[in-house]
């Protein structure tokens, strides 16, 4: 069809990025079908159905304003953390955690939206802080205390996953702020000594089993540490091609857990073999590799900070994720974006491509040598 007959919203959209997202979301949804031996219920349908409903959401999104991110960014900030206290309150508890809150229409996990949030007012404070005050404790105190507040929060769900992610991204927005390196280096130092204090005193029980079995996986292999054996048992045994779709074993009888959501790699390897992980690595790629050429052609400070805080959120998904279901990192409860059933997560991630979809946006309304 000729160009001039396409409407102009959907010719601007970053196809180059929403045409493997949504073929990895619907490898995602058959992934998930196998998962429930052979029934769309009830992960694939729902999965296909929220990715749609995201997607179209996410390109609404990439048509707000510069100024209305700029806006909502500490207003955001302050409902998200309100949202967290409710969960201690009245959240609702699910696998030993309390992270929930019920609103009737669905189930929301507000930690997920602070991983884009944490990201946003951020950029928002260092955008409005003067270049000259980035070696002042204006640099460094409020953005902490920001941290500070919904890591605590999420701490107390408990959920040292995304904790840590939060975390991550705000350590990430610092440093490419152009905080003082050496702040980073005394801050890893400071952390090397406090990591055997959290180790005894602040983790739980069950925190430390999982750094335990990390380190020693079949030191228990029918308890803490079964989880990541069966998944490293389900990759390796796919091989090049996998067994097939529909004959993973490790996923059908069930000795994999959690095979449809922290897991769901392992799934999908059993079956699809190396071609379908490098499939899934050749996506990220693509995705991750356009959402930093778009923070880097941003036309302002703000921009490049928001755009680069997203890209950052969504590798943290990935990075940890296939490191977790590999045995390189501990078991911290990380879903793989657009694989893993969870409507939280994929709200989040979406939230994260339209953030950098609306970037993209200014970036060609801005004429170069004018940003």
């Amino acid at each position: 069809m000729p160009r001039a007959y396409v409407p102009q919203a959907l010719a601007r959209q970053p196809w180059q990025v929403i045409v493997p997202l949504t073929a990895l979301a619907l490898f995602g949804g058959a992934v998930l079908y196998s998962a429930a031996g052979g029934r769309l219920q009830p992960w694939a349908a729902s999965h296909v159905i929220r990715f749609f409903g995201f997607l179209v959401m996410a390109m609404l999104l990439a048509r707000a304003p510069q100024h209305w991110f700029r806006r909502v960014a500490l207003p955001g900030y302050a409902v998200l953390c309100v949202l967290l206290v409710l969960v201690e309150l009245i959240g609702r508890i699910g696998g030993g955690s309390q992270r929930w809150l019920n609103l009737g229409f669905m189930t929301l996990q507000p930690s997920e939206l602070m991983k884009p949030g944490i990201v946003l007012v951020l950029a928002w404070f260092y955008a409005m802080l003067p270049l000259n005050e980035l070696r002042a404790w204006r640099a460094i105190v409020p953005p902490l205390l920001m941290l500070a507040i919904p890591a605590g929060l999420v701490m107390l769900q408990p959920d040292l996953g995304t904790a840590l992610a939060i975390s991550f991204g705000a350590l990430v927005m610092m440093f490419i702020a152009g905080l003082p390196l050496g702040l980073f280096i005394g801050g890893g130092v400071a952390a090397a000594v406090a990591a055997p204090i959290m180790f005894f005193f602040v983790l739980h029980d069950y925190q430390r089993k999982r750094v335990l079995v990390f380190m020693d996986p079949e030191s228990d292999p029918l308890g803490s540490g079964y989880h990541i054996t069966q998944s490293k048992i389900a990759i390796g045994s796919g091989g090049m091609f996998g067994k097939g779709f529909g004959n993973g074993s490790q996923a059908h009888l069930d000795y994999l857990p959690e095979a449809h959501t922290d897991f769901v790699f392992a799934t999908m390897s059993e079956e699809w073999g190396m071609v379908g992980g490098l499939f899934v690595l050749a996506v990220f790629a693509m995705v991750l590799g356009w959402g930093l050429k778009v923070a880097m052609r941003a036309p302002d400070r703000f921009s490049r900070l928001l755009a680069a805080g997203m890209v950052t959120t969504i590798f943290f998904y990935v990075c940890i994720n296939m490191m977790m279901v590999m045995g390189l990192a501990p078991v911290v409860g990380i879903p793989l974006p657009f694989l893993s059933h969870g409507g939280s997560s994929m709200m989040t991630n979406m939230i994260c491509i339209g953030t950098i979809m609306a970037v993209d946006r200014w970036s060609r309304r801005v004429p170069r040598g004018l940003n």
